[in-house]
């Protein structure tokens, strides 16, 4: 990784803002080892956003954001829902889709990139809620996973559709009661990690983002399986908290509860015997790396 996608030219420098000079000197760009616990200190892993107090979706933007393996490469593809009011706050590439055609507008993405730019490797990331992504858009994700596209999808799993009043969505618990789904849901909720792993997805992860460390290892792990076996999925929830009756700080206490043993959020990992393989030698790989310059500093130290 490098800062050359986002330096200022000495000449602009002094009347470029002062939100933009804070954000090149501050940027975890260039730092191998960006991650969670940079949230807080770097002005790129979205300062302020504009989403309701205490939401949980803010959270997981700022892990998934630290956690990009290669962020200055890679483009984010959205799609109508909350997630959009966040993205002009995001100091990564982004398109705006249409509601539920993200996975495709992504396909294409991906393999313009691929011939636009052959010795670099360009990560797409799909971003969606619940609705765009099971609902409206399922045929579209599923399409994709099936022919094996090389790129992540994550599915911010609300349970209802948030931002439009609290309709009934696929992804809604059963016997649920909504605002706008007075009778209460009457099936029981989609089981897309299923669905992924049946579907071609090779790397599939279903979790909530209370534990940031969790997020950002999976979400690494994703990204780097995208690009060399084909498509994963990670499934987060992030609860509305106004739509299920809830404070702005018990957001968290919320998914702690979900994910709790017997919990509908429980973490669960799949991964195919290649990527298993695969993830293992990137693990010892990166022990390797930070083994050698934790020796390199010492010994720079002590010179």
């Amino acid at each position: 990784m490098s800062k050359e996608k986002i330096k200022i030219s000495e000449a602009l420098y002094d009347i470029m803002p002062p939100e933009y000079q804070d954000m090149v000197e501050d940027a975890t760009y260039g730092n191998q080892d960006r991650g969670w616990k940079d949230i807080g200190e770097s002005k790129e892993l979205i300062e302020q956003h504009s989403l309701c107090a205490g939401c949980p979706e803010s959270i997981a933007f700022r892990y998934i954001l630290a956690s990009l393996p290669a962020p200055e490469d890679t483009v984010f593809v959205g799609s109508t829902g909350c997630t959009s009011l966040v993205f002009p706050h995001v100091a990564v590439h982004n398109i705006h889709s249409l509601f539920g055609n993200q996975n495709a507008v992504a396909s294409g993405l991906k393999r313009a990139l691929k011939i636009r730019f052959p010795d670099v490797e360009k990560d797409v990331v799909v971003l969606a809620g619940d609705g765009a992504t099971v609902d409206i858009g399922l045929d579209y994700t599923m399409q994709s996973w099936f022919r094996g596209e090389k790129f992540t999808t994550i599915c911010f799993d609300n349970e209802l559709y948030a931002n439009t009043g609290g309709q009934e969505s696929g992804l809604m618990q059963k016997g649920f009661v909504a605002k706008m789904a007075p009778v209460g849901k009457l099936f029981d909720k989609v089981r897309l990690p299923e669905i992924a792993r049946e579907s071609g997805c090779h790397y599939v992860a279903c979790m909530t983002v209370s534990k940031p460390n969790r997020v950002e290892k999976v979400l690494k792990n994703a990204i780097l399986v995208a690009r060399e076996f084909g498509p994963t999925y990670i499934q987060l929830y992030t609860p509305c908290i106004l739509e299920i009756g809830k404070q702005s700080m018990e957001g968290l206490d919320e998914m702690k509860d979900s994910e709790a043993i017997g919990g509908r959020f429980v973490f669960k990992e799949y991964m195919t015997d290649e990527v298993k393989e695969f993830l293992k030698q990137k693990d010892a790989e990166e022990k390797d790396r930070k083994k050698a310059a934790k020796l390199a500093a010492k010994a720079a130290a002590t010179a």
